[in-house]
């Protein structure tokens, strides 16, 4: 066999396996949405659930759950990762502590998520006198992130050419100030990537959640913005169900006739969510990396 009919062969090989993969994701996402676009509305969108009423009633306070908790553990997860990931790449020198470093990270990034959800449930539930509430979800779900996003920046960091780190030191920079003006904007789309992965986790994860935040929301007052009110929807202590556990909820434990119809919507909006935080993540992410790029 020669070169170029293996090379031919490898090619067709590799596109159809980028085919099967599209192809999966797009029956995944188009059968989802089919099932439960028709239930999604108005009412839907912006009211309360309802456990004895038919058609289950909305999921407003489920879906504004998911957001809130996706921003408190990204406040979390973000600082702590990029500098987690900086210092890996920039700081850590061969030897024992850096592969102690790597190994709790493998060991954290392996974690089953129903064994964090109980370590949740016993330092952040427990130990602290939270209870369950969105806090105790969200730094549970940091134990996830964390190792994810140390390695994505990691990785970002060592792909930067070495020819721009050491044509900045050479100038006289600082190393604090090239890692800051010089490798962080070069490696800003490969930190973006790990930001939308760590996100769509922080989405669709349920089982940590259901031992850290709970499976039920108090009623939301909507006009109340003060974080201090235990029905303010800004209180990061209170307890809180996000879209995928109201998912699971209705699929195990909900007495409505059309349980299965509320969870289709339900999913629906979910992949919707998650579509557009990413594709909106990821627009400004490249406009903010082209205005840093265009302003050096």
């Amino acid at each position: 066999m020669n070169a170029k009919l293996t090379d031919r062969i490898a090619t067709i090989c590799f596109y159809l396996i980028a085919f099967l993969i599209l192809s999966v994701l797009a029956i995944l996402i188009g059968f989802i949405l089919y099932q439960g676009l028709h239930v999604i509305d108005w009412t839907f969108i912006t009211q309360p659930p309802g456990s004895i009423l038919t058609g289950g009633g909305g999921v407003a306070p489920q879906l504004f759950n998911s957001f809130y908790l996706l921003v408190l553990t990204m406040l979390i997860t973000i600082p702590i990762g990029l500098g987690g990931g900086i210092y890996m790449a920039e700081y850590a020198k061969p030897g024992k502590w850096t592969q102690m470093i790597r190994l709790s990270i493998e060991v954290l990034s392996s974690l089953p998520s129903i064994v964090v959800g109980l370590f949740g449930l016993l330092l952040f539930v427990q130990l602290t006198g939270w209870g369950f509430s969105l806090l105790s979800g969200a730094l549970a779900l940091s134990v996830f992130n964390l190792p994810l996003m140390v390695r994505v920046v990691e990785q970002a960091i060592s792909a930067v050419p070495k020819e721009q780190t050491e044509a900045s030191l050479a100038l006289g920079v600082t190393h604090w100030q090239t890692i800051m003006k010089v490798i962080l904007p070069a490696a800003l789309p490969g930190i973006i990537t790990g930001f939308i992965l760590a996100s769509g986790r922080v989405f669709g994860e349920a089982a940590a959640l259901l031992f850290t935040a709970g499976m039920t929301s108090p009623v939301l007052d909507f006009t109340n913005w003060d974080p201090s009110s235990p029905t303010s929807p800004l209180n990061p202590l209170r307890p809180a169900s996000t879209l995928a556990v109201h998912i699971w909820k209705i699929n195990s434990e909900s007495i409505v006739s059309d349980a299965s119809k509320i969870a289709a919507g339900s999913s629906a909006l979910l992949i919707i969510g998650v579509l557009i935080f990413n594709l909106s993540a990821r627009f400004l992410g490249q406009w903010f990396y082209k205005k840093l790029t265009s302003t050096r």
